[in-house]
C-alpha cells in the first residue's frame, strides 16, 4: 500500500478512439504465421474495458470483431464472439482488477485474453478447419504480458497535470 496513488484526469473520447484505431492497424500488419503476435485490438479493447467500462463496452467490441473477421476473411462472427465475451468478462470484473498492483493484474487478465483466442479456436475446430496447433493460444499469454506496458502506455495522457505547477505535487 505504499505505492504512489495518481489523481487521473478524465479521459478524453478522441485519445480512446484513436488508440482503439491503432491497435486495428497493427492487427492489419501481415505478421504471416509468427507465433507470440498479440492481437492488439484484444489487449487495448480490455484495457479500456476495464478503466472507461461506460464509455467502451461490448457494442464497441462487437463491431471490431467484425471488422476483424472481415479483414482476416473468418468466419462472420467468430472475433466478434470472442470480443464480445472478453469485454463482458472485463466489465465484470474491472471494479477488482483496479484496486490490484501492476504485477497482479497481470495474472487476472490472461484467462480473459487467453480465452479470447480459444473462441475462435473451438468455432474453427467445430466448422471443420485444420488443427492450428496448440501454439495459437499462446498469443493470448503474451498479450498478457504485454498488460503492463500498454497498462502504462494508455494511461500516460491522464496522468499530466492540467496547468503543471512546481509547487504541487499532484
Amino acid at each position: 500500500m505504499n505505492r504512489p496513488q495518481y489523481i487521473l484526469q478524465p479521459v478524453n473520447p478522441y485519445f480512446i478512439t484513436f488508440s482503439l484505431a491503432a491497435a486495428f492497424l497493427l492487427n492489419l500488419v501481415p505478421w504471416g504465421r509468427l507465433v507470440g503476435v498479440p492481437d492488439f485490438v484484444a489487449l487495448v479493447l480490455l484495457f479500456w474495458n476495464v478503466h472507461q467500462p461506460r464509455k467502451v463496452g461490448m457494442g464497441i467490441a462487437f463491431m471490431l470483431g467484425l471488422l476483424m473477421d472481415v479483414h482476416n476473411a473468418n468466419l462472420l462472427g467468430e472475433h466478434a464472439l470472442a470480443y464480445t465475451l472478453l469485454s463482458y468478462g472485463a466489465i465484470t470484473i474491472h471494479r477488482r482488477v483496479l484496486w490490484m498492483a501492476l504485477p497482479v493484474q497481470t495474472f487476472v487478465v490472461a484467462p480473459l485474453l487467453v480465452g479470447a483466442h480459444l473462441v475462435p479456436f473451438v468455432i474453427r475446430l467445430m466448422t471443420g478447419a485444420a488443427f492450428p496447433g496448440w501454439s495459437y493460444l499462446v498469443n493470448g499469454f503474451v498479450e498478457a504480458l504485454l498488460w503492463p506496458i500498454a497498462s502504462f502506455l494508455l494511461l500516460i495522457p491522464q496522468r499530466r497535470a492540467a496547468d503543471p505547477d512546481d509547487t504541487r505535487p499532484i
